[in-house]
């Protein structure tokens, strides 16, 4: 004989068990669990960025050990021309070198100290061996003058700086030159400078002279009428 069920379970009812096969309700299948909740490790995060630090120090660090840095003298503040440099002046920086540039190494910044600017000192600027002097030219009662020369009014021998020249008035193309030979048309000289140029058949003598000298020995060479005569090389 068949076995029965009970009506309200036959109709899907909350009576009795579900019979085996039956699907079970939409709602039941669509459910899935809920993820998990992270758990932030604020320690951790920390680690990690000390270990970027970490890192980006190493690199620096390798980098400036394999590089040919060296220490070298500059201006810490400006020095104007004809100044006298002090010790606060100057400091040491690390510098790569440029084989094309001449550096004063740290070792020698004391022996800067107390000479004057050979000219003006920027700050910043790194020092070099020629920008500074134990005197600066022109120096009192001193003065420079520019002799535009062309070769007839030069000796034919180079002139270099430190040469002891005399400059010579001359009479010029139409002058008497007997006008000229009294003591006060020569005057001796001191070439601190030389200027030549391709594009002019002159070159730009700068003598250094007594100051009172100076205003003639301009009017002279203003007209094309001063000469340059170089003496003995000879030490003294």
């Amino acid at each position: 004989m068949a076995k029965k069920f009970d009506q309200a379970d036959g109709q899907g009812g909350t009576g009795g068990s579900i019979p085996p096969g039956t699907p079970r309700p939409a709602v039941e299948t669509a459910r899935v669990a809920a993820p998990p909740k992270l758990r932030r490790r604020p320690l951790l995060a920390l680690a990690g960025l000390g270990l970027v630090v970490m890192g980006a120090l190493l690199a620096v660090w390798v980098y400036l050990s394999n590089t040919d840095a060296t220490s070298a003298v500059a201006v810490r503040d400006t020095v104007m021309r004809g100044e006298t440099i002090t010790a606060a002046d100057l400091m040491t920086v690390q510098v790569t070198p440029d084989p094309a540039l001449q550096l004063v190494p740290a070792a020698g910044l004391d022996s800067f100290v107390g000479q004057r600017a050979a000219r003006d000192l920027s700050a910043g600027a790194l020092l070099t061996p020629d920008a500074a002097a134990e005197q600066v030219v022109p120096g009192a009662g001193e003065s420079v003058v520019g002799l535009a020369l062309t070769s007839g009014l030069m000796p034919g021998e180079p002139l270099m700086v430190g040469d002891r020249v005399r400059v010579v008035a001359t009479p010029g193309q139409a002058g008497d030159p007997a006008a000229f030979e009294s003591a006060d048309t020569v005057f001796g000289a001191e070439v601190v400078g030389v200027a030549a140029s391709l594009e002019s058949p002159q070159t730009v003598v700068s003598v250094l002279v007594p100051e009172q000298d100076a205003a003639k020995i301009a009017q002279w060479a203003s007209a094309g009428r001063a000469a340059v005569v170089l003496d003995s090389r000879e030490g003294d």
